[in-house]
């Protein structure tokens, strides 16, 4: 661990990143979870060799921060010795009940195994950016609707059984729809995609492909066995058509960079249905979060939620210490700041649920903080302008009415906007005028009205009381924004 990653990498356990307050890294299970000791066992890590701060992504990976580069080592050297295996190589992600949830449409466990050894003999890996994705999402009670992916795949149930949709560049709801296709095709078309990218350079996401790339990987499904992928080579060809006009097999899966910018700009034909469910990108929301009981196929798992996705590892100790006497057998990382708890009795859940509570973390999906997304700000995040989760909490503490299912509140440290990528109803950035506001857009853009950062939150508290003045009976908190413009919310906002 001679190098740090750049800030827009991935800081993995061998490669940590620089912040604001040291070292940052993150990992992911193998297994998916945890035993209760091993969490146990990473928190006392992190007390020892970082500064004792953990959070768990909106993508469901654990970070531990404030690490020093001899700590990072001896940090990943204990990591081992817990024998916590885990992933590397480009991620490959499902949700975090997949093969246990009785509600889930299909398993999507065989078709990501399938994928990620595809990547690897394809020798994928090291050509991709460290932020490239695959998302495969077999359905039921918690999906991954809301994780950002360059490929996604989804199960969908249709009269001649399930087949997969595909999709690229986005979350559940504005991805870029390529098709419906069987089982035995999407390992292919996945890797394909990723082989597009691979060509146009490290720096290079899905959604970079043209539309006539697109539009040439959703035609591909219906006019070549998904056989022929292993024998074909990136410099084969070109592009071109079968007798009937359409890309033949060949043609889609060789030379991708070869592929014109320009050509034929018609659209990809839709796909079946609507994409659904709340999104990194602020819409209503449709799905649940990782917070209450869910019931498995065999048991029951019991969600608990991080505070803004983060926590001291003293607190997460004890948590864990009491799920390990109450019989937890797993507990799992989830996607949207959360924890799995697997294995105990159904009469254990309310006694861990009352020790969670106390000890600070999110036992109701209604509770306010988890209409917030924010990063970790200033002091903890080098580029942050603002103490984010100092606000966050002000907000949620005085504006528990406000921030109903409707809202979503980013406050970003900076205009990269780590922790929502998309559009948000109400988004606080910070720069070097303070706390800017941006209504129904993402932290990249011009913020409409400046405060400075301290009064931010009391900012954010006056937006409130307009809206508990002028919302109509039954009306949501963002239809009630919408009626008071972005114009009218700007000027309340930069009231002294």
């Amino acid at each position: 661990m001679n190098a740090f990653s750049r800030r827009d990498a991935c800081p993995a356990l061998s490669a940590p990143m620089q912040t604001g307050d040291g070292l940052l890294v993150r990992l992911n299970p193998v297994a998916g979870g945890l035993l209760p000791k091993s969490l146990i066992g990473l928190c006392e890590s992190a007390l020892r060799h970082g500064n004792g701060i953990m959070e768990v992504t909106a993508r469901g990976s654990l970070q531990i921060r404030g690490l020093t580069p001899a700590s990072a080592r001896l940090l990943a050297m204990e990591v081992d010795a817990l024998g916590i295996a885990v992933r590397t190589g480009v991620p490959v992600e499902t949700g975090p009940l997949a093969g246990i949830d009785p509600q889930e449409i299909a398993d999507p466990r065989p078709l990501t195994e399938r994928i990620r050894v595809a990547i690897e003999e394809a020798g994928l890996t090291a050509r991709l950016g460290p932020k490239v994705s695959v998302v495969v999402d077999g359905g039921g009670q918690l999906t991954m609707d809301a994780v950002v992916a360059d490929v996604r795949l989804a199960a969908i149930r249709t009269d001649a059984g399930v087949r997969w949709r595909i999709a690229v560049a986005g979350d559940g709801q504005n991805v870029r729809p390529l098709a419906m296709i069987e089982k035995d095709a999407a390992r292919d078309i996945a890797v394909a995609i990723l082989r597009m990218v691979a060509e146009k350079g490290r720096e290079a996401h899905a959604r970079d492909l043209t539309e006539r790339q697109r539009r040439s990987l959703a035609s591909w499904h219906s006019v070549a066995p998904p056989s022929v992928l292993p024998d074909i080579c990136p410099s084969r060809g070109e592009i071109g058509s079968s007798a009937d006009g359409r890309p033949s097999a060949a043609s889609v899966f060789g030379a991708t960079s070869a592929i014109s910018e320009g050509g034929d700009q018609g659209a990809i034909s839709p796909l079946e249905g609507q994409m659904s469910g709340r999104t990194e990108g602020g819409a209503v929301e449709r799905h649940r979060p990782p917070i209450g009981i869910f019931n498995l196929s065999n048991g029951h798992a019991l969600g608990i939620g991080l505070p803004y996705g983060s926590m001291p590892a003293d607190k997460l100790t004890g948590l864990a210490q009491s799920a390990l006497t109450l019989g937890t057998v797993e507990i799992r990382l989830a996607p949207r700041r959360g924890l799995l708890l697997l294995g105990q009795p159904a009469a254990a859940n309310q006694p861990l649920q009352n020790t969670a509570a106390t000890l600070g973390f999110v036992t109701d999906a209604a509770d306010p903080r988890t209409r917030i997304a924010t990063c970790p700000g200033a002091p903890a995040c080098a580029s942050g302008r603002i103490a984010t989760r100092d606000i966050a909490e002000i907000i949620a503490t005085e504006n528990r009415d406000i921030l109903d299912s409707s809202l979503t509140l980013h406050i970003s440290g900076c205009a990269k906007g780590c922790a929502h990528p998309g559009p948000a109803a109400l988004t606080l950035v910070g720069g070097e005028n303070g706390a800017g506001l941006v209504v129904d857009g993402t932290a990249k853009a011009l913020p409409a009205g400046y405060r400075p950062g301290y009064d931010a939150a009391h900012s954010i508290g006056r937006i409130a009381a307009a809206i508990r003045s002028a919302r109509h009976s039954g009306e949501t908190a963002v239809a009630c924004l919408a009626r008071l413009g972005a114009p009218g919310i700007t000027e309340i906002y930069r009231q002294e």
